[in-house]
């Protein structure tokens, strides 16, 4: 029975002492600060991981996340500089730097900080995108985008003016990092909540869905321009090699021509002084005629005549009468 006693009292014992070590003493993770609070005035701020001792009924103890905080921005419409509206969805990665403060200004809550981050934000994204025009906009982004220009006309323009105009004007858009020009804009206003924006990222640069047409309309019109451009410059070059064959072409037929005329005309001039040689003398000359006469004889003879009409003083007429 008295076994029993002693270990009652013994289980007791160590609860009381659970429960007065819970009491006195608290542990702060790696992740965290811990703000202790003496009659509802901080006391003292621990900002280093393991077991920590306060007094019991009379100081409280706060966590903080000390780890960097994430806070995705409502998405919101901002206009350029040269009054053209733009979608922006942004987030922010932030973190406690003074917990102290944090706790004195916005009682260690973050959806209070994150409102008052909210509106700091937003001001610097309207007044950094205020300054800019809607084609630096877009270039400034962190990922490279391919900005067509809305107010060339392509139209009558040669492939060469069209490349060299996209140059000057990708010399004349000053590239900037968006980020970069944001976090200037905030600069050490969250200070005074003893929290600090490390990062602002740009998730989504748009346009109102409203102009979303009329822009994708806008760019089909200049891509067909483009690509009207270089087929009429391919035409334009496809005729030049055309009628550069063509000419060569006649020039060579008409050289061959020339070449077959000449070598045609050396033939007949070959022809003839062989037929002059061949019939060169008296007798071979009459020879000559009287086949010829047989030639045109057998020529009129075609055609079913039967008939000839031939002079009494013809050769061929005067061996049909046997006449030597």
């Amino acid at each position: 029975m008295r076994e029993a006693k002693k270990l009652v009292s013994l289980i007791v014992i160590v609860v009381v002492a659970l429960i007065v070590f819970n009491l006195v003493t608290f542990t702060t993770k790696e992740n965290e600060y811990a703000v202790v609070k003496q009659f509802g005035k901080i006391d003292r701020v621990v900002e280093n991981p393991g077991l920590n001792v306060k007094i019991p009924f009379i100081q409280t103890v706060s966590k903080i996340p000390k780890n960097l905080q994430f806070y995705d921005l409502p998405q919101s419409d901002v206009i350029t500089s040269d009054k053209k509206t733009m979608i922006v969805d942004a987030y922010i990665m932030w973190e406690v730097t003074d917990a102290k403060k944090f706790t004195q200004s916005l009682s260690a809550n973050t959806s209070t900080a994150e409102g008052r981050i909210d509106v700091i934000t937003y001001n610097a994204i309207k007044t950094t995108i205020s300054n800019m025009t809607q084609e630096e906009l877009i270039a400034s982004r962190d990922d490279s985008i391919d900005v067509a220009n809305a107010d060339t006309e392509l139209e009558d323009l040669d492939i060469k003016d069209i490349e060299s105009e996209d140059e000057e004007k990708a010399d004349e858009v000053e590239v900037i990092n968006l980020s970069t020009k944001l976090l200037e804009h905030v600069g050490d206003q969250c200070d005074q909540y003893g929290i600090a924006i490390d990062n602002i990222e740009i998730k989504v640069l748009d346009l109102p869905e409203e102009n979303k047409t009329a822009v994708y309309e806008r760019m089909i019109t200049e891509r067909n321009n483009i690509a009207a451009a270089y087929t009429a410059q391919g035409q334009s070059e496809a005729q030049i090699i055309k009628n550069t064959t063509d000419k060569e072409v006649s020039v060579m037929l008409s050289k061959a021509n020339a070449d077959a005329e000449a070598i045609i005309g050396e033939g007949e001039a070959q022809y003839m002084s062989i037929l002059s040689e061949a019939y060169n003398d008296e007798e071979k000359a009459d020879f000559y005629l009287f086949v010829r006469e047989l030639d045109a004889i057998r020529e009129s003879l075609k055609n079913g005549q039967t008939t000839l009409f031939l002079d009494k003083d013809s050769p061929i007429a005067q061996i049909f009468q046997g006449v030597e």
